[in-house]
């Protein structure tokens, strides 16, 4: 792999071969990196919930995606910001959204200024090949008693792009297709019954990527 540079990304954008919405203004263009700026969407994990038998504690089903009901959503407006309580953790969507192309793969690292603020940003990951879409980026406040100022806007992490060796034919989304939703179900099911019995030996001899 190879990892374009400033030159390279540029081109890549001005040809629409690499998206975003809305477009890159110069801020946001390192050397071999685009910062990406924080959305106005923050969801606060909720603890509990209401239910006929009353008061219950809401607890994550791996087998599950977590949807609405286990979040507060709070949609800020123009020119507001966000207090990020000690030891806080929220979900914030990044402002702009990316489209990735099938000769590429992107890398999602925090700034080192947003670390040294006393945030842990945990996204250090991959966004595959031809993703498109915005990305929700987990914030936790690490300090016991300082309140640390979110701002809609401010430029948060860096995406990195790497070139593939070869080009890959991008997964369609399980969220857009019937058999694709109900074909992850059950792998995710029958992956997690495994994990959930200890049968790490079955599940690598079941699943073999080689098969």
């Amino acid at each position: 792999m190879s990892i374009l540079t400033k030159d390279e990304i540029l081109a890549r954008v001005k040809k629409g071969n690499i998206e975003f919405k809305p477009g890159l203004d110069q801020f946001q263009l390192q050397m071999h990196a685009v910062d990406l700026r924080l959305g106005f969407t923050f969801l606060i994990p909720k603890s509990w919930k209401m239910t006929p038998k009353g008061r219950q504690a809401l607890s994550i089903d791996p087998l599950k995606d977590h949807g609405p009901e286990y979040f507060d959503v709070i949609e800020l407006e123009q020119g507001q910001s966000f207090d990020l309580l000690p030891q806080e953790y929220v979900l914030v969507s990044t402002f702009e959204t990316i489209k990735v192309p099938n000769d590429l793969m992107a890398v999602l690292y925090p700034r080192s200024s947003v670390n040294r603020k006393g945030l842990s940003v945990d996204l250090t990951g991959i966004i595959d090949s031809g993703y498109e879409g915005p990305l929700t980026l987990p914030i936790r406040n690490n300090t016991n008693s300082q309140v640390i100022q979110l701002h809609p806007g401010e430029r948060f992490c860096q995406i990195v792009f790497e070139e593939l060796k070869h080009k890959v034919e991008p997964k369609k989304s399980r969220w857009h297709q019937k058999d694709v939703v109900e074909k992850g179900k059950k792998e995710k099911a029958a992956e997690m019954k495994l994990v959930f019995s200890g049968e790490l030996k079955k599940l690598k001899t079941d699943f073999s990527a080689l098969k």
